[in-house]
């Protein structure tokens, strides 16, 4: 049976050279323009471009954060702030900003947006001794209206500011363990024992679990929602090979060719959010996530920094809400690693960029929750399904969202403008991304030999339990009392996270129940099975690939001066063999019970090509 494969996009270089060109070379396809992205054989896109596709990537993040703060805002006790939400938001912007630049320069060196995540926002909720709301209190079709609460009438202002900062407590120790882990090298070690069963039900979970939040979102409206979704498909998908001819657009890496852009679908965030949302306004229909009672006290201007309100809070309950923080975010981030790279046709990545990957995460993370902002920062499956609705992949946009989350953030007054984003548009928009990495995570199935019935249990069990337990945790007449409240919050909070469930039962029977490297989609070596498309590549190609994952050329002349401890984080000279499918040593074994696995077989290149 003949099963579909992802197509390359190109990632492109933001380095200092003049004409970066495409790093995997077009290979001989059929002449279906709706077959490969439109940037793979012109190089990189022009800023103009670039500038567009960074805006709807922004719009996205944005429509993702002002929904997790809804989410925790809406689950703490009637009351107020005794700041302007719009300051909330635009410490939170500030600190996605500068994870997204630093990610992008010294981290994984993939075109990742940072945002808040579910996994983030589950142990904040659990924090509150809150459950997740069943429905959001609308007048009408109005939505919840968050009101500054000023004055001694205001009784739950304390409870309000203890519980944010509580989180934010939890936030920076998210962050510091996060960092650590990154420093250690933990992605090197857990990474060769991974492999498309673990990644794909991860990635499925990713998909399905926020499907709750999207219809509570979409409930408000449900006209405008499903106005928003069919304007995103059909624009994406029914018109995205539509070529527009009067509007030709020169590729930064030629000097005289024009080609025709597919406008629908580098547009196709930003068209149907623009009409939905002048709808919305035309209508007046006022279904706004935060609607502030006193909008003018917010400022223009405000420069982030830590302490402004108060310091974030650090208790036992905040400390094991943190360890849930950080489990889960990495493991959502080690799964967005992988799926940015499979999305790109680029090889796996290495440990090394994993490890830079997560501490950096874990430096936005501190940085988010001594700035205040309950939500940490991650790596966004919403902006890796957007990448692949465009077809393109590029650090240059992924530079310009980070550089256009922290302009937002030094001024809240704009800040307040994305938070009249209609509550439909918020998920409509996340809902057509979630499906996106739902359906890649599927993909990543044809891997491995699914067919096995070792497999097969796998990967339903995983998925099964994943979305279970949380399930059974929500609707449990008694909730989990172990006598011990920190404990209560970690067990709450890792059992009602999916895609740590997913990722960890999917590790675990991955690598205890036997099965050869083939029938677990690690012919060519943990987390390296290439597609036939791949394989046809010259070695030059596919070196040059594994070469993004690699430090910009000055940092890099530094690694030498690097304690011995952190050279985890530095590319070593065998990376580029093991990337390129060296055999492993021999004996090596392909699970963790001792004397149960199997001697890893020499990589065959015609094997290879023949899957």
């Amino acid at each position: 049976m003949s099963r579909s494969h992802l197509h390359p996009i190109p990632l492109q270089s933001v380095g200092s050279q003049d004409a970066p060109v495409p790093l995997l070379q077009p290979l001989p396809v059929p002449q279906n323009s709706s077959s490969h992205p439109w940037a793979s054989p012109f190089g990189p896109p022009s800023w103009g471009l670039s500038c567009l596709l960074a805006l709807q990537h922004f719009l996205v993040m944005a429509s993702l954060l002002c929904a997790s703060h809804l989410l925790l805002l809406h689950s703490l006790p009637p009351g107020g702030l005794s700041y302007p939400p719009a300051q909330l938001l635009a410490s939170s912007f500030f600190s996605c900003g500068v994870s997204t630049v630093l990610q992008t320069g010294m981290g994984s060196r993939l075109p990742l947006v940072q945002a808040p995540s579910l996994e983030l926002l589950i142990p904040a909720l659990v924090l509150t001794s809150q459950k997740l709301p069943l429905s959001i209190q609308t007048h009408g079709n109005t939505s919840l209206e968050l009101h500054l609460c000023r004055g001694p009438g205001c009784r739950s202002l304390e409870l309000w500011n203890t519980s944010l900062r509580e989180v934010s407590g939890a936030v920076v120790i998210s962050g510091l363990l996060q960092g650590m882990l990154g420093l250690l090298g933990g992605p090197g070690r857990l990474f060769p024992h991974c492999g498309p069963l673990v990644l794909a039900p991860s990635l499925v979970v990713a998909g399905l679990s926020a499907h709750r939040e999207v219809a509570q979102f979409c409930s408000a409206h449900w006209g405008l929602a499903l106005l928003l979704i069919l304007l995103m498909v059909v624009c994406s998908q029914h018109l995205g090979s539509f070529q527009v001819p009067p509007c030709p657009w020169r590729s930064t890496s030629t000097s005289s060719t024009h080609t025709h852009v597919p406008a629908f679908r580098f547009l196709s965030v930003l068209i149907p959010v623009a009409c939905v949302w002048v709808i919305s306004g035309f209508l007046d229909l006022s279904m706004i996530p935060l609607q502030l009672s006193v909008p003018t006290q917010a400022p223009w201007f405000w420069l982030p920094h830590p302490g402004e309100w108060d310091w974030p809070l650090l208790t036992p309950k905040a400390l094991t809400a943190g360890i849930s923080m950080a489990l889960a975010a990495s493991t959502s981030s080690l799964g967005c690693y992988a799926l940015c790279g499979q999305l790109l046709h680029l090889p796996p990545p290495p440990p090394h960029a994993c490890s830079r990957g997560l501490s950096l995460e874990g430096l936005g993370s501190v940085l988010a929750g001594l700035l205040g902002s309950p939500m940490g920062t991650a790596s966004s499956f919403p902006n890796v399904g957007t990448m692949s609705l465009f077809q393109v992949g590029s650090r240059r946009v992924a530079h310009l969202v980070g550089l256009f989350c922290v302009g937002l953030g030094l001024s809240p007054r704009l800040t307040e403008f994305l938070t009249t984003i209609p509550l439909p548009v918020l998920g409509g928009v996340l809902g057509v991304t979630q499906a996106v990495v739902l359906s890649a995570g599927f993909s990543s199935f044809h891997l491995a030999d699914i067919d096995s019935g070792r497999n097969v249990f796998i990967v339903g069990f995983s998925i099964f339990m994943a979305l279970l337990l949380p399930r059974w945790l929500r609707e449990a007449p008694v909730p989990l009392n172990t006598g011990w409240s920190p404990l209560d919050v970690l067990l709450r909070s890792l059992l009602a996270e999916p895609i740590f469930l997913a990722g960890l039962l999917g590790f675990l029977l991955e690598n205890t129940i036997s099965g050869t490297w083939l029938e677990r989609g690690l012919g060519q070596g943990p987390l390296s099975s290439f597609t036939a498309q791949e394989a046809q590549l010259p070695q030059k190609s596919r070196e040059k690939a594994a070469q993004e994952y690699e430090l910009p050329f000055p940092i890099q002349n530094s690694c030498s001066c690097i304690p011995q401890p952190l050279h985890c984080l530095c590319p070593m000279p065998e990376d580029v063999g093991d990337e390129e499918g060296e055999p492993c040593e021999p004996g090596e074994t392909a699970d963790l019970l001792p004397g149960c696995g199997e001697s890893c077989p020499a990589p065959s290149r015609e094997g290879l090509m023949s899957k």
